[in-house]
C-alpha cells in the first residue's frame, strides 16, 4: 500500500516536532528547577525515567561500530510533548 505524499511528509514533520517539544520541555523544566529552592517541587521537575538500549560495540577489526539509544523522560518533557502535539494537530 502506497501512502500519499502529503501523508509521508506530515509524519516526518510530526516526528521532528515531537523531538523538538520534548527537548524544549526538558530545557524549560531544568530552567524552572534552577530557580526553585531545594525541596519536593524541585525534585518533581528534575526526576526522570530513563529507557533505552545500552551501547553495544561491534568490532570488525577494520571498523568498530557502537549502537545504542537512551531516552530520558521527565514530567516537563511529557508536558512539552503534549503541548507541541496539541499545536501540531490544531494547525495542521
Amino acid at each position: 500500500m502506497v501512502m500519499p505524499e502529503y501523508r509521508k511528509r506530515s509524519l516526518g514533520i510530526l516526528f521532528i516536532t515531537m523531538v523538538f517539544g520534548a527537548a524544549l520541555g526538558t530545557i524549560l523544566g531544568d530552567l524552572i528547577a534552577l530557580g526553585l529552592p531545594e525541596g519536593v517541587v524541585k525534585q518533581f521537575f528534575l526526576q526522570s525515567v530513563s529507557w533505552g538500549i545500552s551501547p553495544v560495540t561491534l568490532d570488525l577489526l577494520v571498523v568498530t561500530v557502537t549502537f545504542g539509544v537512551r531516552f530520558k523522560f521527565s514530567i516537563s518533557s511529557v508536558l512539552g510533548l503534549s503541548t507541541v502535539y496539541y499545536f501540531f494537530r490544531y494547525f495542521r
